[in-house]
């Protein structure tokens, strides 16, 4: 499939919260990531995105990227940190504001749901301060489909496509919507590969794109790994670290995960020799579109 980033050099990435340790389904993602940018001979960054402090486990940083290198997945250049691009950030607000993209608003959470569940425009024409107030995008492109490379169309609902949404909250904390978007356009990211629990926040990340003038990367959202009770693996929910002194195995259940049919005697190799038969025989059409309990779990 051809994509409007085909046209430029291959840069792909991994950007974890430092929440807690990496996990199985964490490792699905990185590994994924980073096979589809070395398989095109592309670039593969790494970014922390340390931008909500509360939800932060001290030391989660340096923890994730040991696990990496523990992992054989080593990146490209200078690891990104959100939490010192704040300025980036308010250079980009004042951006919109000034393009009349940009309003603030004071409607609370509960508010919201008690109208609805999604945000009916309350505050755009009030003229109201940033004080005490979230910041919201005026929705001047609202995207209701797009392409993805594994999982076809995707298609979301008109009110969801069509809200103003937050780009920075009340607290002054930046939401992920603008973060994201901001961080990917400056890295030059080309495919975006990630976990499928974030499709529907992709139409908001093009719509902002498209707002701010940057090309819009190509879209491959990976398989969750879930529980037996179809909760997805993740931190919130405890999913075990992976050990760093269990890659190999850790590796070959990731790659037969992401349905590319390892030998038996791999899981036997260097964690190397595993990364460069990733790589060798990535093929994206062999990844399942939907989400797998992986092998173990009960």
């Amino acid at each position: 499939m051809t994509s409007p980033s085909s046209r430029r050099p291959y840069v792909g990435r991994f950007a974890p919260s430092p929440s807690g340790p990496l996990h199985f389904g964490s490792l699905v993602a990185a590994l994924g990531s980073f096979l589809q940018a070395r398989a095109q001979q592309g670039r593969w960054l790494v970014r922390i995105e340390d931008i909500d402090p509360p939800r932060e486990m001290p030391g989660a940083a340096d923890l994730i990227l040991t696990t990496l290198e523990a992992h054989g997945l080593g990146w490209d250049g200078e690891v990104m940190f959100q939490s010192a691009r704040h300025g980036r950030y308010d250079e980009i607000i004042d951006q919109l504001y000034r393009a009349g993209d940009l309003y603030w608003c004071r409607c609370t959470r509960r508010e919201i749901m008690a109208a609805g569940g999604f945000y009916n425009g309350h505050c755009r024409a009030l003229g109201l301060t940033a004080e005490g107030c979230a910041a919201r995008l005026r929705q001047h492109h609202p995207v209701y489909r797009f392409e993805d490379a594994l999982q076809g169309e995707i298609t979301v609902p008109a009110a969801l496509a069509e809200e103003d949404f937050i780009v920075r909250r009340r607290d002054g904390l930046y939401a992920y919507n603008l973060a994201v978007v901001v961080d990917d356009m400056d890295s030059g990211i080309t495919e975006i590969v990630r976990g499928a629990d974030l499709l529907e926040p992709t139409v908001r990340q093009i719509a902002l794109y498209q707002t701010l003038g940057a090309e819009v990367p190509a879209w491959v959202h990976l398989p969750l790994a879930v529980q037996a009770d179809g909760n997805k693996l993740s931190k919130q929910n405890h999913a075990p670290a992976l050990s760093q002194d269990e890659a190999r195995p850790a590796l070959w259940q990731a790659l037969h995960f992401l349905g590319q049919c390892p030998p038996p005697e791999l899981m036997a190799s260097r964690i190397d020799e595993i990364i460069g038969w990733g790589i060798a025989h990535w093929q994206l059409v062999r990844v399942p579109r939907q989400q797998k309990i992986p092998q173990g779990q009960s």
